[in-house]
């Protein structure tokens, strides 16, 4: 302190950065509301960075709900009000034609993974806008708490192309642009200009992450420019990772072959589609042919069964296709259970208790194990929950949620129900593809994955009816998946950064954050002064 000239500026006693994080800790179990922790850690954030790391990853499993969904989508709705400082990038439409100008502002060029979103599909939440921020920034934290990649390489993006949401435009505190979403050809213009200054500003290599687009967007831009950059969307390819890995470690619990499955999903946007077509990816890797894979596989949507020729609301959207099976048509999902008898069903719809007691319980009448995933999030939109899971299947279900639910005491059994976060996936998956400096990240690299996840749930996970590991160990979980990623990088000519290195475990560790306070001491040693 006295060489820094710290000294008298700071109380006397010298507190460790271990005191630290339970101090503050304390603090936040003191809060009223998981809200107000919410902008105690960003608050956190923005004064230092290590401390804030630290406490997030020494307490994981109990601030994960709070940097993440569900708190994350309450602060996304509240942003305009609880806003203290900006984080990110915000690009409007109005700056077509300078997008490189404004990436030039930012003070850190060394980017190596960003996370943007137009605010239109926030979670289940729909269009919030400009203050859908807090998802980009909520993720790339979790880019470094879970795998550990440097903060100074992540930079948040929100590209404001206005809002459709009314309440938003009428509120004085809303921080975005006032003005109805730019549907026009300036959008796509947007997105193009906005790549194209990144691969230049940042590198070619740059990780993209499409983040909550709403669905007339999301599969074609991801379409478009998934072999022109380094990119992926988390909401399709992340999610599909993630449930497809729970399915994986459900077969060890119901002993059945993944072919053996009947999958019936409540939804056939992004997030069904993406696990639809990796489902049908890993069977096909295990000899199944893709038209048997398909038929395996059924959607219902809001207008019903996804069937050929549905007379009733047609089929919005070429993705559907491939799973539209000649069959009569089905209004509801109770009757689609009935008739199709799935052996896993999974809800990605945002149609909050959507798996009734009915469904649920037909469900344990027709499986001895019956796969429940209810994956919409937040809390407020999960199709059921874990209590009316196992108690509507009298302990029977494998069940996984898309947001954190505590743990059910069932006839004297514990279920610790099984949270199907993309944060087991997405953080691995980059530190992977950053390590590598991959040029382009393919459905590939997500099954493996997937494959790499499932094969880390243990025994006594199982004991409890758990498919992921425990939150507990998510740094040591995305440092395995990213090194299987990049071994897949290398075999599949995928990485930049040549030649592979021979021990490939100590090298993704090497590009590891420490959360460890530096010593900011000069250095002092002896010098001859005498022979001056």
């Amino acid at each position: 302190r006295q060489m820094l000239c710290l000294h008298g500026l700071l109380p006397p006693r010298v507190m460790s950065e271990e005191g630290q994080a339970e101090r503050i800790m304390s603090g936040l179990r003191k809060r009223s509301s998981d809200l107000d922790r919410y902008t105690d850690l960003m608050d956190l954030l923005d004064r230092n960075e290590k401390l804030f790391y630290r406490v997030l990853c020494d307490h994981i499993q109990e601030l994960m709900p709070i940097v993440y969904t569900p708190t994350v989508g309450r602060a996304c709705q509240e942003y305009g009000h609880i806003f203290r400082r900006p984080k990110g990038l915000f690009i409007t439409i109005h700056d077509l034609g300078h997008i490189e100008s404004i990436l030039a502002n930012w003070p850190e060029r060394d980017i190596k993974a960003i996370c943007f979103t137009d605010g239109e599909r926030i979670l289940g939440l729909g269009d919030l806008g400009c203050d859908g921020m807090g998802i980009p920034v909520g993720k790339l934290a979790l880019y470094t708490a879970c795998a550990g990649i440097k903060p100074h390489n992540l930079l948040p993006v929100i590209l404001d192309v206005g809002t459709d949401n009314e309440e938003l435009l009428k509120d004085e505190y809303y921080i975005g642009l006032r003005q109805h979403r730019d549907r026009s050809a300036n959008y796509d213009q947007l997105i193009s200009e906005f790549i194209e200054s990144v691969k230049l500003w940042f590198g070619p290599t740059t990780l993209l992450q499409f983040e909550d687009f709403g669905n007339r967007n999301a599969f074609r831009l991801l379409n478009e420019y998934r072999n022109k950059c380094c990119t992926f969307n988390d909401d399709i390819q992340g999610t599909a990772s993630v449930a497809l890995a729970g399915v994986y470690a459900s077969l060890r619990l119901t002993k059945k072959k993944l072919c053996e499955n009947t999958f019936l999903f409540q939804g056939a946007g992004e997030a069904a589609i993406g696990i639809a077509m990796l489902l049908v990816a890993a069977m096909k890797q295990e000899g199944v042919k893709e038209e048997d894979a398909l038929k395996r596989i059924w959607l219902v949507d809001s207008k019903g069964l996804v069937v050929k020729d549905r007379t009733k609301g047609g089929i919005a959207g070429t993705h559907k296709i491939p799973f539209a099976h000649q069959h009569e048509y089905i209004e509801t999902l109770k009757e689609a259970v009935e008739v199709l008898k799935p052996t896993c069903l999974i809800g990605v719809a945002a149609v909050a208790r959507a798996f009734t007691q009915e469904i649920v319980e037909t469900m344990a009448k027709l499986n001895e194990r019956p796969v429940i995933f209810a994956l919409s999030n937040p809390t407020s939109k999960a199709e059921c929950t874990a209590e009316q899971a196992y108690n509507w299947t009298k302990g029977k279900c494998v069940f996984a949620s898309g947001s954190p639910f505590d743990n059910v005491v069932y006839d004297g059994q514990t279920f610790a129900p099984g949270q199907g976060n993309n944060c087991y996936i997405f953080p691995g998956v980059a530190l992977g593809v950053i390590a590598t400096a991959a040029r382009h990240v393919t459905d590939e690299l997500f099954l493996i994955a997937a494959q790499s996840l499932a094969g880390l749930v243990v025994e006594s996970d199982l004991a409890l009816g758990r498919v992921y590991p425990c939150l507990d160990n998510i740094r040591e979980v995305s440092t395995q998946i990213a090194i299987d990623v990049a071994r897949a990088c290398y075999r599949d000519n995928l990485a930049s950064v040549l030649p592979q290195p021979e021990d490939l475990p100590s090298f993704i560790r090497s590009h590891q954050y420490s959360t460890e306070y530096e010593n900011f001491v000069p250095d002092v040693y002896s010098w001859p002064t005498g022979k001056l």
